[in-house]
């Protein structure tokens, strides 16, 4: 494809991403649109009826071990695969995170929970900005839309209020809610990355797009 050395050097994780985002976004829209749950819709149905140890359904649980064993790779990825960047050390604290939620959901039955942390806050490509990838013009506001509105509106409220009105006495109701929390914090933490990058596009001090979390050459002779 006649790419730079320094973007071939990016190309496998760019395209594993990829391939690993568009199967898994692509079964969560179907869960979430083409079966009878009505996650989407009513957020706080993932609680109502919840017991310990109750059963959970073989898709919803195949979604569980996609996620669990993708982001148990992704931490050993992002230490020592993919390219370091400014951010990966809170990109590993994500993952560490997102795969607490699930694992420990997946554990208690606590499927609002892990269903967020493996979906809506687990269906993300890396947060930046490497062109052959994503579009940056769909890029800023879908990642407004989803992770800053819809993310706390349906995941946040539901777990964190309806929650308790459906199992007043839930388990780990504030270990839950704290780890949502942290990723909400994250999720801000990396829209300003794309904020910053839209902003020197817009004031022409960026001739090409290029990630604004990567080293230049010379702090990468420093890392």
């Amino acid at each position: 494809c006649n790419l730079q050395p320094k973007d071939a050097a990016k190309m496998p994780e760019s395209a594993w991403k990829l391939l690993f985002y568009t199967l898994s976004w692509s079964y969560g829209i179907y869960l979430l649109f083409f079966t009878d749950y009505p996650f989407f819709y009513d957020p706080p149905s993932v609680f109502y009826d919840w017991k310990k140890g109750m059963d959970v359904p073989t898709d919803i649980a195949i979604a569980y071990l996609l996620q669990c064993s993708f982001y148990g790779h992704s931490i050993y990825a992002t230490a020592y695969m993919d390219t370091w960047r400014k951010d990966s050390v809170v990109m590993l604290l994500h993952h560490v995170v997102t795969l607490t939620l699930i694992a420990f959901s997946y554990a208690f039955r606590g499927a609002g929970e892990g269903w967020a942390g493996g979906s809506c806050a687990g269906s993300r490509a890396s947060p930046g900005i490497p062109g052959a990838v994503k579009p940056p013009c769909s890029l800023c506001p879908g990642r407004f839309w989803f992770r800053l509105y819809w993310f706390p509106l349906k995941v946040l409220y539901a777990t964190c209020y309806s929650s308790l009105q459906s199992v007043p006495n839930i388990p780990f109701y504030f270990f839950f809610n704290a780890l949502l929390l942290v990723l909400t914090l994250m999720n801000i933490y990396w829209f300003l990355y794309i904020v910053l990058f839209v902003a020197k596009v817009l004031m022409g001090q960026m001739q090409e797009v290029n990630d604004v979390r990567e080293y230049d050459v010379e702090d990468s002779r420093k890392t």
